[in-house]
């Protein structure tokens, strides 16, 4: 097996490196962070296909500056969601979810105010990958603690069988590396 993947998205060539899960299964590593270029293209991407919406919400720390892109160049608000409580989080609202990228439960939190900023609002839900949909389902879970409505989900690429769903949008697919 070669040790890169050669991935096409958003007008951009990226070598990602192959990294074993386990025994049976490699994945390509996908990492936004510090490609600015690669970061800008794919939110610019992502919102040719969003629908309308009022705010962003994503998980720490992978998410983040795809999110924040996104953001940015909408000028809409966007909201973390923490791998744990902060001292700044008046009210936290804790989930779990169970990952493929995290080893164990996943923590994410937001602060109460933050859902009720979500109140009446349209719900864009942004993740880099998305894989087994744990972190969506999360995202979801906290999204639902307020009266806005998730209108879409997505990210930059969609993993193994991520990629056949039908409620999400992504820019390409990222195949699983089965032996």
């Amino acid at each position: 097996m070669a040790d890169t993947y050669t991935l096409h998205i958003a007008g951009l060539t990226r070598e990602l490196p192959i990294c074993k899960v386990n025994d049976h299964m490699d994945i390509a590593a996908f990492i936004m962070f510090s490609d600015v270029e690669l970061t800008e293209a794919c939110a610019a991407a992502l919102l040719k296909k969003a629908p309308e919406f009022d705010v962003i919400l994503t998980a720490e720390a992978k998410g983040i500056p795809l999110a924040y892109e996104m953001a940015r160049q909408s000028g809409k608000y966007w909201i973390p969601a923490r791998k744990g409580p902060k001292l700044y989080m008046r009210e936290p609202v804790i989930i779990e979810d169970q990952s493929i990228t995290t080893a164990g439960k996943q923590t994410l939190v937001i602060d109460k105010k933050d859902i009720e900023y979500m109140d009446g609002k349209r719900i864009l839900i942004v993740d880099d990958v998305i894989s087994t949909g744990g972190s969506l389902h999360a995202l979801e879970t906290l999204a639902a603690k307020s009266t806005g409505t998730v209108v879409g989900c997505c990210a930059a690429l969609a993993e193994g069988d991520a990629a056949k769903r039908t409620d999400i949008f992504f820019l390409e697919p990222l195949p699983l590396f089965l032996h």
